[in-house]
């Protein structure tokens, strides 16, 4: 029995390995398409201490920002098992509970790594495809002109595939991610083998060497050496998919390895034929296995790119469960699994901005100007939200807390300033779509804020409810009232404007809050809802019901729950009541002018609270409420 209990646990795993390596690898797992050739762009001169220096920069970068700063350290920081800049931001905000001024820090912090993920999200495609779609210029460069269209009509059928789902699609990733990182690993070996000196490159000294020798010129070869880490977040984004071990199994067992051969490879190769500088990536291969690199290349850049924009659904759905964007229409693609799921907005803005720049920039090579500042931002908001979980949660010893925060604040900072050069050539792109969802997000983060405020002080108690019922000529009907609210405390505006107007009161009135909590899931149900009733007969009842940020709200379903946990209502008889606020500014509104309009037109064009948390459409009233801020 133990032995098949074994056998199975073992097979799971392989099987999340193989997963793994078909989603969350494949940024990374292209960064050798473009990688080298760009970072000797940089004007450097091809002889051996210099493509021994490079290699050695490329072997140490992975080394200690991918292997040991995600794969070792950050990944134990998981909230429940989910990784993320949104989960890694709930996780540190809980060290944070009793210092309202810190914790807003750290959410100002997260949804700027956040933002400049989405950043990374419009260049990836168009960068990854363009790369692969290039080879064209090495096998047929008489068709070097059709290179702009054909990325264009791959990428426009990747965005197009999204609304059906990519479930089985996805089926197809783990095979030709495993064959790509084999062909990777066999084309770099028989480079090595001709030329075994370039083994030498993993002593760190190559690197230091190349480096002081370059002086402001190694500076400016750093922001391309970042191209070869591209995708290392993933390793902590997707780890609620897979799991912890799979992701560090599949990276030190399989994928990191490949990776280093191929670098190498193509190092070998530039010592014995400095002109394969052009395309080094192609020219590894036989020239017979030439349109068979070009298509798979292809597919697993498309890979990648679906990794990417399956990752920019995910942190949506995770900010708008937080409360830091406005509601959008998510489809859940498949019912088996619950994070497939696609957002029609997100999917059309990127697949607009993807465009663009392929059309815009018309080379991969061009497109690496403007490549790497997101993901340096990123990783710096990763390392210091990281050392917050470990000093102030996990208190670990403060020398060893703050080493890691000094070693990798550093190699953040070189990395990410030295990418800032980018910043005219093309760097600012990524920032200013950065720069306007940072603005977007918290001006909503501050409109909710002030519309909270502004309900909070028209509130209302159960007992002074309870007396204007008393001192009213209402009509009692049957049936159950439920009063969606805002706040946690009090009675919603709604309610009031029900019972002033219509004169009307039901038997049972429950009013209900829903709550995203800072954890992914909520495991127990008697942590999911929580009952109190109040009045004569309870007629009143506040019923409040919790979600994790990485669950999917359903009223109905939750309301099952909480009959069987004594709530005294039928559900047949149920109406919901959902106040529609209509919101004008005071003169002296907490909130800024120039936000103001901002925070309308969002407000007005966030997706129904009906269809967001699954209420029963057929039983809903919709009364509006006007709210002054």
């Amino acid at each position: 029995m133990t032995q098949h209990i074994k056998e199975h646990s073992d097979k799971k795993t392989a099987a999340l390995i193989a997963g793994s390596i078909g989603v969350v690898f494949g940024d990374i797992g292209t960064s050798p398409l473009y990688a080298l050739k760009e970072i000797f762009r940089e004007h450097l001169i091809l002889d051996s201490i210099n493509i021994l220096g490079v290699l050695s920069l490329i072997f140490w970068s992975l080394m200690l920002v991918v292997a040991i700063k995600y794969a070792i350290i950050i990944m134990r920081a998981n909230n429940k098992g989910e990784g993320g800049v949104m989960a890694l931001t709930a996780l540190a905000s809980m060290a944070t509970k009793n210092s309202p001024n810190k914790k807003n820090l750290i959410i100002m912090m997260g949804i700027l790594g956040a933002t400049l993920f989405y950043g990374d999200s419009v260049i990836t495609p168009a960068i990854s495809v363009l790369s692969a779609v290039e080879g064209l210029q090495v096998i047929a460069p008489k068709l070097e002109h059709y290179v702009i269209p054909i990325t264009l009509s791959v990428l426009a059928g990747l965005f197009i595939i999204q609304s059906h789902g990519t479930g089985k699609v996805g089926k197809i990733f783990a095979p030709v991610m495993v064959i790509w990182f084999l062909t990777l690993a066999t084309l770099g070996v028989l480079q090595i083998v001709q030329q075994p000196q370039v083994l030498m490159a993993i002593n760190p000294y190559y690197a230091i060497h190349l480096l002081s020798e370059l002086g402001v010129k190694g500076f400016l070869i750093m922001g391309s050496v970042v191209l070869v880490m591209t995708g290392a977040e993933a390793l902590y984004a997707d780890m609620g998919h897979f799991g912890l071990k799979p992701i560090r199994y599949a990276w030190f067992g399989f994928v990191f390895p490949a990776l280093l051969c191929n670098y190498f490879g193509q190092g070998a190769l530039l010592l014995q034929h400095p002109e394969a500088i052009e395309n080094p990536f192609y020219l590894l291969a036989p020239s017979w296995m030439l349109y068979p690199m070009l298509v798979l290349s292809t597919f697993a850049t498309v890979i990648a790119s679906q990794a990417v924009i399956s990752g920019a659904f995910s942190i949506t759905k995770q900010a708008i469960q937080l409360g830091y964007c406005p509601r959008m229409d998510v489809t859940h693609t498949s019912d088996s699994e619950i994070g497939q799921i696609y957002v029609p907005t997100v999917n059309w803005m990127l697949m607009f901005f993807v465009f663009i720049l392929v059309i815009s920039f018309e080379s991969s090579s061009n497109l690496a100007s403007a490549y790497g500042i997101a993901v340096t931002g990123t990783m710096m908001i990763d390392t210091i939200l990281s050392f917050i979980v470990i000093h102030a949660l996990w208190h670990w010893n403060p020398i060893v807390s703050y080493s890691f925060l000094s070693m990798f604040l550093l190699v953040d900072s070189i990395f990410l300033s030295s990418n800032s050069l980018k910043i005219l050539s093309g760097g600012w792109l990524p920032l200013v779509v950065g720069a306007v969802l940072f603005l977007l997000m918290t001006t909503w983060i501050k409109g909710r804020a002030t519309l909270a405020e502004a309900i909070d002080e028209k509130k209302v108690t159960f007992e002074e409810l309870e007396s204007k019922i008393a001192t009213h000529e209402l009509v009692t009907v049957k049936g159950t009232a439920i009063y969606l609210a805002r706040n946690l405390h009090g009675i919603p505006q709604v309610l009031l404007h029900n019972l002033e107007h219509n004169h009307v009161v039901h038997e049972k009135i429950v009013v209900l809050t829903i709550v995203t909590t800072d954890e992914p899931y909520i495991d127990n149900e008697d942590h999911q809802i929580k009952i109190r009733t109040f009045g004569n007969h309870n007629q009143f009842c506040r019923l409040k019901l919790y979600f994790g940020f990485k669950e999917n709200p359903d009223v109905r379903y939750a309301l099952s729950l909480a009959v069987k946990k004594g709530l005294d209502i039928d559900m047949n008889s149920v109406s919901f009541f959902v106040g529609n606020e209509h919101i004008t500014f005071k003169r002296r509104s907490k909130m800024p002018v120039w936000r103001r309009g901002i925070f309308l037109f969002l407000f007005h064009n966030a997706s129904s609270s009906i269809n967001f948390f699954r209420i029963p459409v057929e039983k809903v009233i919709e009364l509006g409420v006007r709210v002054e801020l």
